[in-house]
């Protein structure tokens, strides 16, 4: 990347690793970096402390709730000006099933919803900003997706396994669209971010070794340094590329997409 000023939007900022994500990109003076968090005063908080961390007075924030695709609209539709980088982190992982208000599995909406609408909605500003790149957080805790049964109506839901198949999706979905939005100047790619002890890995009966800064490497990596930019399609693990077992199933890869695109559209009424 050059030296002019670069535009970071990161979902999920005010979170342990969304946070370390946004304190790190931060930490490069050469970006404004925009946190998307859901709760007000939590995001007040959070752009405070990365201002007095990274000494960087371009960080602010926008409310959204990424599990809610007409949410995720407002926001892109309130955006002006340019985008360089979108991390995907926002993530949430329910004890027990439960559903947005317009019918969709929670954590189907936004660990994999959220993602696809994030990544359509703000195309035409990573485009316009060219070359610009999307970091998916994902996870090598990821496997046992279902095409036929995504939001575990026919399943017994267990957070855990759907968790597991969410990151799964992600890293399909970072292949699907990392060939669609190339022509377009815009690079894709999925990391695992790092354990650290947080809200979701408690959720999942984990803890964590890692800071949220350790946790954020790969991320911030990606998102900054000239890596992010020149591949496209990858998935990676503490700063380095890993083979990822999903990405060479097109044929689901590409169902994913087209499940995601057919249940945005039916959320917003058909308007897609």
């Amino acid at each position: 990347m050059d030296h002019s000023d670069k535009v970071a939007l990161i979902t999920g900022a005010s979170g342990a690793i969304g946070k370390g994500i946004a304190a790190g990109i931060a930490a490069d003076h050469r970006f404004e970096v925009v946190l998307v968090c859901r709760n007000r005063r939590k995001a007040e908080t959070t752009v405070s402390s990365i201002k007095r961390q990274t000494k960087n007075e371009r960080v602010r924030f926008a409310l959204a709730d990424l599990s809610r695709v007409g949410s995720i609209r407002e926001l892109a539709e309130e955006w002006t000006g340019p985008l360089h980088v979108l991390v995907n982190n926002a993530a949430t992982t329910p004890p027990r099933r439960s559903e947005t208000p317009e019918g969709i599995e929670l954590q189907f909406a936004t660990n994999v919803l959220g993602y696809f609408e994030m990544i359509t909605q703000f195309t035409e500003a990573l485009s316009r900003s060219a070359p610009a790149r999307v970091v998916n957080v994902a996870s090598y805790w990821a496997g046992g997706l279902n095409i036929d049964d995504l939001e575990f109506r026919q399943r017994r839901y267990d957070n855990n396994s759907a968790y597991r198949q969410s990151k799964q999706a992600d890293r399909m979905l970072t292949v699907t669209f990392a060939e669609r939005l190339k022509p377009k100047g815009i690079t894709v790619n999925a990391c695992h971010p790092g354990d650290v002890n947080s809200t979701l890995s408690n959720s999942l009966g984990f803890g964590g070794h890692e800071t949220p800064a350790q946790g954020a490497a790969t991320p911030v990596w990606l998102a900054t340094d000239p890596i992010g930019g020149d591949v496209t399609g990858h998935y990676f693990e503490h700063r380095r590329q890993a083979t990822c077992q999903f990405a060479a199933d097109r044929g689901t890869a590409e169902a994913l997409y087209q499940y995601c695109l057919d249940r945005s559209g039916q959320t917003a009424g058909g308007d897609q």
